[in-house]
């Protein structure tokens, strides 16, 4: 990633796009490379502009926020390095939050959020951190995700390859803390942290935090 975050903006809503585009073009270190109005042009603009992080709503014609990050999943554009993906959300919307949680979104943003919160939650989604507080965090997890479903086999395989410690982080990553809380509790480097969850992430094929916090919170106890 270079020093300049580049940044895809989706939304079906003209106004809303260019005045999301408009707010984050006067932000150091920030460029708007793009602006797409439904799901299909946002993978075509993906896959030739290669932003690092895309703000994306979900209601869209044609093809919507989901089915667009389903297929940025499926061409291997999502995850650390590669693209991140902060949903455009109201908690109005919030039968849609786990389906993008689930298809790799990297964090929520409110679409009344203030252009502080806007451009901390990018910063922090092309650094591959944690994109909303822990508070909206655990809201979102815990009224959509946490529905306490018995785990099914398919999640059950994916910490087969886990280390003790990578399931201890996998667990504090589902608790809402941040890497440096991690390195506290665990009386552990932050360098080390960083690599537990890199190889965490991996070994569940999780593509964002947000997702591994959901894999966390409904299966383990």
């Amino acid at each position: 990633m270079t020093d300049t975050i580049t940044v895809l903006v989706v939304d079906d809503e003209r106004i809303i796009r260019e005045g999301l585009a408009a707010i984050l073009g006067v932000q150091s270190g920030v460029s708007v490379v793009g602006l797409a109005g439904d799901g299909e042009e946002a993978v075509e603009l993906c896959v030739r502009l290669r932003p690092d992080v895309v703000m994306l709503d979900i209601r869209m014609p044609r093809r919507d926020g989901l089915w667009a990050l389903r297929e940025l999943g499926r061409r291997g554009l999502l995850g650390p390095g590669r693209t991140q993906v902060l949903v455009l959300t109201t908690f109005g919307l919030d039968e849609y939050v786990d389906q993008a949680l689930v298809a790799g979104a990297a964090g929520f943003l409110l679409k009344n959020s203030s252009y502080e919160e806007l451009t901390a939650a990018i910063r922090a989604a092309a650094a591959g951190q944690r994109t909303l507080s822990p508070a909206v965090t655990e809201r979102i997890i815990e009224s959509h995700l946490a529905a306490r479903r018995q785990p099914d086999s398919g999640d059950l395989d994916r910490f087969a390859g886990l280390t003790s410690r990578e399931r201890d982080v996998l667990r504090l990553v589902g608790d809402g803390l941040s890497n440096a809380e991690i390195a506290d509790r665990l009386v552990v480097s932050l360098h080390t942290v960083k690599t537990h969850v890199s190889r965490m992430l991996a070994k569940t094929g999780c593509q964002s935090r947000a997702q591994a916090a959901v894999l966390a919170r409904r299966t383990l106890r």
